[in-house]
């Protein structure tokens, strides 16, 4: 074995001759937050959803390893998704809906706080530090979806606050 040097992906970038410039969701971003809440009115059967924000239009980064849920859906062996509704890209192409494209089966069947890496548990995920890219013409709806047999019943709740890089 030997030792090496060696350097990441947009440090190669930033360092080569000529400099490839890197977007602001890589380098010198601003960190956004959006904060949402939600009471559910009437009960909801497996699969009922919740639209919790949407990110701004063009290349935004969302930090789901540094954001946080509080979550009050509880009804045992709850589970619940993160994802997002469909989009069109900033190509013009359409981007099909993925209702577990950010967590697939967070158990949320006592309640509580889902923080960072209990939300980060997608090998998508977590190979890109907990985060998630996306690039989009209008924005993108970010959605929480029961699953497993999982029922929200009224008043049931769901906060918290996700965090993002746009600029």
């Amino acid at each position: 074995m030997t030792i090496t040097s060696q350097k990441s992906a947009q440090y190669t970038d930033v360092t080569a001759v000529p400099v490839v410039n890197l977007s602001t969701a890589e380098i010198h971003g601003r960190v956004r937050m959006a904060y949402f809440t939600h009471t559910q009115v009437g009960t909801g059967d497996t699969g009922s959803s919740v639209a919790l924000f949407k990110l701004p239009a063009g290349r935004v980064r969302l930090l789901l390893a540094h954001s946080s849920l509080y979550v009050d859906w509880t009804t045992a062996t709850a589970k619940m998704d993160l994802g997002w509704d469909a989009y069109t890209g900033q190509d013009g192409v359409a981007v099909i809906a993925d209702p577990d494209g950010l967590a697939d089966g967070i158990d949320v069947d006592t309640i509580g706080y889902r923080e960072g890496a209990t939300l980060a548990t997608l090998p998508a995920i977590r190979l890109t530090g907990g985060t998630h890219l996306f690039t989009s013409k209008d924005g993108v709806v970010i959605r929480a979806t029961a699953q497993d047999n999982a029922q929200v019943a009224t008043n049931d709740k769901i906060a918290g606050s996700m965090f993002y890089v746009i600029d």
